[in-house]
């Protein structure tokens, strides 16, 4: 039990950014993460090598996050972000948060591991269990999409 608070307090900052970031509403990232944790230390036993336990508590984290977005069964280009929501300590701005809702949440998620999380692009596809080629050309197709909204906006102003 110590052992596992001890690795815990090393990622929870972390892993409640990415949920925050992925479901864009501060009570909902707050539950999936206490999903994930509880998850975690029941089957911390079976984690071989301590190592892994941030890769792998993300990847629970993640995995808590699509059943949840199924279970909202939200279309995935259709997310909704709640509007004016700010959490200071965690967050760049709102407007971070409104860009971020506008990508489909498989992008979302990937930027979001690699810009909060500070994965690199194969620790992201161990994660997601996807192709490294796959992950890395949803992450630039999403910088590009961020891209071309902020210039949309600076073009309106």
């Amino acid at each position: 039990m110590e052992r596992f608070m001890e690795l815990y307090r090393t990622v929870y900052k972390d892993l409640y950014r990415l949920a925050y970031y992925y479901v864009g509403n501060a009570a909902d990232a707050q539950d999936l993460v206490q999903e994930a944790v509880l998850a975690a230390y029941e089957n911390f036993g079976k984690l071989k090598e301590e190592e892994a336990f941030r890769a792998w508590i993300f990847r629970i984290l993640v995995n808590c996050c699509r059943k949840h977005w199924r279970k909202m069964r939200r279309p995935e280009a259709a997310a909704e972000c709640p509007e004016g929501f700010y959490e200071p300590e965690l967050s760049a701005g709102p407007r971070v948060q409104e860009l971020l809702c506008r990508l489909s949440k498989e992008e979302r998620l990937i930027v979001v591991l690699t810009v909060f999380g500070g994965y690199k692009g194969e620790e992201i596809a161990r994660i997601l269990k996807k192709n490294h080629s796959t992950v890395r050309s949803k992450y630039r197709r999403a910088l590009k999409k961020l891209e071309l909204e902020i210039r949309r906006e600076e073009a309106q102003e």
